[in-house]
């Protein structure tokens, strides 16, 4: 029996270098509006000390993966999404008082350890920063591209910026960026505020000859909707914000399906 990340078609991070924002509610809506196109998706939350996507998923806490064979873990299934997270593994209350080698091993059993079957696109929730965790990844699975995550305002941007060169010093093509929290929406008139500024991300892109896939707005519903474990995609698919999440997926799998595509041969006319 397979386990682990081998017969999995595209491996994707989803990452920042700032903590806060939004990257765990970015990285489960980009995995259900993949899987709403009639893709096989997974998410594996990576983010050992702080694990959110139990929650952003709506899987209550206790629930624990089956397991098979004594030490194979069978993701769970939320959302027409296959997910595996350390919340599973621990009660939400607990912390994970652990050095990095121990978070490393930790997520190098749930890579390796988990039945992802034949999977189109596993999505990694990353946690901030440039250290083990993203190391490890990068060292333990053959990553596709990572989707980087800022908000606006400069600070989130300088450490964006940290993490596009990590990626780029380990040779993982940058996807896109997202722009999250990028308007506030009033929820009674529906005016668009750029609370935190309005060209960070588009800056960003266009630094590292990116492009930009989508502007996020930062809206009650996308909250509400989160806290209650349904992503927005799912709880108002007409939203602004469910409709950017939606084309951010489209053009991250045309982007892995252009990279993976035979080259058109070249035909050479000689005497």
């Amino acid at each position: 029996m397979t386990q682990g990340v081998s017969t999995v078609k595209h491996v994707v991070a989803i990452a920042s270098g700032k903590g806060g924002v939004g990257k765990s509610t970015v990285s489960v809506n980009l995995a259900v509006a993949a899987a709403q196109l009639g893709l096989k998706v997974g998410l594996l939350d990576a983010d050992i000390y702080g694990p959110s996507q139990a929650r952003l998923l709506g899987i209550a806490d206790g629930v624990m993966p089956d397991v098979i064979e004594e030490k194979i873990f069978l993701p769970i299934q939320a959302h027409g999404v296959a997910a595996m997270s350390m919340a599973f593994l621990t009660r939400e209350k607990t912390a994970m008082v652990w050095r990095g080698p121990m978070a490393s091993g930790a997520l190098q059993q749930m890579i390796e350890s988990t039945q992802w079957g034949d999977l189109d696109v596993l999505f990694v929730d990353m946690p901030p920063g440039t250290g083990d965790i993203q190391l490890t990844l990068s060292q333990r699975t053959q990553l596709a591209g990572v989707v980087v995550v800022t908000t606006p305002q400069d600070i989130a941007l300088i450490d964006a910026r940290r993490a596009v060169e990590m990626f780029n010093k380990v040779s993982v093509p940058v996807l896109g960026m997202i722009q999250n929290m990028a308007t506030h929406v009033c929820s009674n008139c529906g005016h668009e505020d750029p609370v935190f500024g309005s060209e960070g991300g588009v800056n960003l892109a266009n630094e590292y000859d990116s492009r930009l896939l989508a502007n996020i707005p930062l809206s009650r519903q996308i909250r509400e909707t989160s806290d209650a474990g349904q992503p927005i995609v799912i709880a108002e698919p007409e939203s602004v914000g469910a409709m950017a999440y939606r084309d951010a997926a489209a053009e991250v799998m045309a982007s892995l399906d252009a990279a993976t595509r035979p080259a058109t041969p070249t035909i050479s006319m000689t005497d």
